[in-house]
């Protein structure tokens, strides 16, 4: 952990995490031809992953709106702990070989989630701890 410069009364704190939560950001290529059986995967694991999976608090695949052979896989945990956890597990591994076997390239980042700003209604919830 590296020191802060000291900061002035009011002013956020910039380094500290909201909360444990960490968000998984999955850049990968699905060729055309593989699409269909890269979405049946997806398709038949996520409601697996987000029932059964501890600390898994939800997902999103996208797909590039310039680029249709790339996509984006982005998931967010309680704690990153939790997702590495479950990476290494071979429940894990074997749960989604059937979406690996679609991609030409794969880049896993992972974020601790710093800010967050959501709509709730009419209202807009700030979260930040620290």
């Amino acid at each position: 952990m590296t020191a802060s410069a000291p900061r002035g009364a009011g002013e956020p704190d910039r380094g500290a995490a909201v909360g444990p939560g960490g968000r998984v950001v999955f850049l990968i290529r699905v060729p055309a031809g593989r699409r269909e059986e890269f979405l049946d995967a997806y398709q038949s694991i996520r409601h697996e992953v987000a029932r059964g999976v501890p600390g898994h608090l939800g997902d999103q695949v996208c797909q590039s709106a310039t680029d249709p052979e790339q996509w984006l896989i982005t998931s967010e945990w309680r704690d990153l702990a939790d997702f590495e956890t479950w990476e290494r597990s071979e429940d894990h591994r074997a749960l989604v070989r059937p979406m690996r076997v679609c991609f030409t390239e794969a880049r896993s980042l992972r974020f601790h989630i710093r800010m967050s700003t959501e709509r709730n209604s009419d209202d807009i919830v700030e979260s930040r701890t620290g």
